[in-house]
């Protein structure tokens, strides 16, 4: 299924999608359009200021951001392409109530990245029942993370980049 991607390349993926500072920054952009420079601190102020460098660092490393002159911090296509996973596994985990009824965005997918990305890994291709002591979802629930999980797969294949930790990662 990802014969290209090692397991320790899409656990990486997984480490780099799921952090929160990431996943603010591309949803907030996604959602409201470019972050002026100087507006990125009062946007997101629940991060600190090298938090905020430090995410901003690696989501451009990555191709998942760019500055645009007289825009500021907007995503590439990548960036917008990844916006589009994260809302469908939203979607899925809102709907399926995962990991629990009330939960923050950032904490859904964060929990619902986990179940993706062991799933692509080769050995479990052929849909393997899960290893003991991991999380286990309805039948109902399974079948239908198959789109979201479809999505992740087409990103990563896209972007293999974002399997490869720069150095100082991972960004929390």
């Amino acid at each position: 299924m990802t014969a290209s991607f090692t397991a320790a390349e899409l656990h990486n993926a997984l480490v780099l999608l799921s952090s929160p500072g990431l996943i603010r920054l591309i949803t907030e952009i996604d959602d409201n359009g470019p972050i002026p420079p100087r507006r990125l601190a009062a946007t997101l102020p629940d991060l600190s200021s090298h938090h905020l460098r430090r995410t901003t660092h690696v989501a451009r490393a990555h191709g998942l951001v760019r500055v645009a002159p007289g825009a500021g911090l907007s995503l590439t296509d990548a960036g917008s392409e990844l916006a589009d996973v994260y809302d469908a596994t939203a979607r899925w985990a809102r709907r399926h109530a995962y990991p629990t009824r009330v939960c923050d965005f950032t904490t859904r997918l964060q929990h619902s990245l986990s179940l993706l990305v062991p799933a692509l890994v080769a050995d479990r291709a052929d849909d393997s029942p899960r290893p003991a002591g991991e999380e286990t979802i309805s039948a109902e629930a399974e079948t239908d993370l198959a789109h979201p999980r479809a999505l992740l797969l087409q990103w990563l294949n896209a972007n293999p980049q974002v399997a490869v930790l720069l150095e100082a990662e991972p960004v929390t």
